[in-house]
């Protein structure tokens, strides 16, 4: 068997997997995993960037907050319903990360990094200065009665929680098929020797720019899938913090791999929630974890693929 159809059976059955979930799972980690479906979702849109084109973003969140203010001003002062406002929220993202690209790549290595961590924060205070369109650092609460689709109520945990994989196998599939062809090729060839690939004949500033607008679409169909399923929209998610975030989670599954955004993202949710029933102190735990698995393993999908399973995508 071919390392493509291991791959594509194994993504087909991690899915399966989390289908199942769905009905055995305790109404806690129902909604548990549900949340982190939909924040993994935006870590496969970093992956994207970070971890098969090789280039550090510090600014996602505003990614993540078009997509989230994208569907929810749509939604509370458009009075669109949840497909249309769906629509609106992955146009800003990708109109955003086009500008966002069309700037940020005249830059390379440390440059790009702060770059997009400067229009990151200029997106947080414009935010906050629409304060009376946003509700700030406030934020505002999608009504129960909008969240649906067709008569189907997003708000009850099992619709919600396979809505939230609908948009997670999506992000998951794109990506893995995207990995398959000449384009993903192409963006590794980017991260691993940029200049060769040009030699090459690649058109690698094209290729970086489209890598740029998956990414940030990807993100913000996260944040709207956040908005929506939850029901909530705030300047919290546009702050650095949700910069940082995705790159943890897939520097702790493993960059450049397709689950390792899923694993990493589930590792440290849980790590968290468990530690903080342990003591007030818990960012500590969870720290000096991430340290230690940083110093001592190759990311949780990279120990796996180099001790045991080789092929993992």
């Amino acid at each position: 068997m071919s390392i493509g159809t291991r791959s594509t059976f194994l993504h087909l059955g991690l899915i399966a997997l989390l289908f199942v979930l769905a009905f055995v799972l305790p109404s806690y980690h129902q909604g548990n995993l549900a949340r982190i479906m939909v924040l993994a979702t935006y870590a496969i849109g970093y992956n994207v960037l970070f971890g098969y084109t090789g280039l550090l973003s510090l600014g996602h969140a505003m990614f993540f907050g078009a997509g989230m203010y994208g569907l929810g001003l749509a939604m509370q002062y458009g009075g669109l319903g949840v497909i249309p406002a769906f629509a609106v929220a992955l146009i800003c993202a990708a109109a955003l990360s086009a500008v966002v690209a069309l700037l940020a790549l005249r830059t390379i290595g440390v440059a790009f990094m702060i770059v997009t961590l400067m229009f990151a924060q200029a997106g947080y205070l414009t935010v906050l200065y629409f304060g009376a369109w946003t509700r700030g650092d406030e934020g505002f609460v999608i009504a129960q009665s909008a969240r649906q689709i067709a008569g189907l109520d997003l708000t009850a945990p099992t619709t919600r929680y396979l809505a939230a994989l609908l948009l997670f196998s999506a992000a998951l599939l794109i990506t893995a098929r995207m990995m398959q062809v000449s384009f993903g090729s192409v963006l590794i060839g980017v991260r691993e020797n940029e200049e060769r690939t040009r030699m090459l004949g690649y058109d690698v500033f094209r290729h970086k720019l489209a890598a740029v607008i998956i990414s940030g679409t990807i993100s913000g169909a996260a944040g709207a899938g956040y908005a929506v399923l939850f029901g909530y929209v705030g300047a919290t998610f546009t702050s650095v913090q949700y910069s940082i975030f995705p790159l943890l989670w897939v520097l702790l599954g493993g960059a450049g791999t397709t689950i390792g955004p899923l694993v990493g993202t589930l590792f440290m949710f849980y790590l968290i929630d468990y530690s903080s029933g342990l003591t007030n102190a818990y960012m500590l735990i969870a720290g000096v974890v991430l340290v230690l698995l940083t110093l001592f393993a190759r990311a949780l999908v990279g120990e796996i693929r180099k001790r045991w399973v080789a092929w993992l995508p």
